[in-house]
């Protein structure tokens, strides 16, 4: 069985109109400037570690507070699959393969995502980000892993799978080759292709 992990934020999902309107909204709440045309360049990191480049370390707390209880009125609703994104996941399901995703977002906010985009998952790991990721690729066994951040690629290696990288987010094709991806494709409309010969190869080996 060949079980593959993805990134939700810019790989399978589009939600820069939804993270920018919460960050938006926390920025009129607590009275502070927050340029969420910035935030949303650079998708990927923890919430904790954007919301600190805005806020004194001890603010962070209660804003993280704030922006997961807006999450899901504002966020969600905005919330658009990445093109190709269905049709990536099916493909692997097609295939006999299981499915997981494994994000930075706050597990809830993830898996509230995923459903609400339809598409049919079987496990959610959130709030890890980078290499921290590894251990839930490999816990399912998944052996590659798709995302559009450098720090993605190095989830697939400490996870023992293939960095397969989707120009989609805030790093271009150059940059992720650059960083090591196995694999880089424009976005995931082509993704199936890739993954046909890759699984028919790996069954083979």
């Amino acid at each position: 069985m060949t079980s593959v992990g993805f990134d939700l934020d810019m790989t399978l999902a589009d939600t820069r109109a939804g993270i920018a309107a919460v960050f938006d909204e926390l920025s009129l709440r607590l009275g502070v400037f927050i340029d969420s045309a910035v935030v949303v360049a650079r998708l990927g990191p923890p919430l904790e570690w954007e919301l600190a480049n805005w806020l004194p370390p001890e603010e962070v707390p209660p804003a993280v507070a704030l922006y997961r209880e807006l999450y899901p009125s504002l966020a969600v609703p905005a919330t658009v699959l990445m093109p190709g994104a269905r049709e990536a996941v099916e493909a692997v399901r097609r295939g006999g393969g299981r499915v997981i995703v494994v994000t930075g977002k706050n597990p809830i906010d993830a898996t509230r995502t995923v459903e609400f985009l339809g598409l049919e998952v079987d496990m959610v790991a959130g709030s890890v980000f980078g290499a921290a990721k590894g251990p839930a690729l490999a816990d399912f066994g998944a052996t590659a892993y798709v995302g559009d951040h450098v720090a993605d690629i190095e989830a697939a290696r400490a996870g023992g799978a293939v960095s397969v990288a989707v120009a989609t987010g805030g790093h271009q094709v150059e940059d992720l080759r650059d960083h090591g991806a196995d694999v880089v494709l424009a976005d995931l409309t082509e993704f199936g292709e890739w993954f046909g010969g890759w699984r028919n190869t790996a069954v083979v080996a």
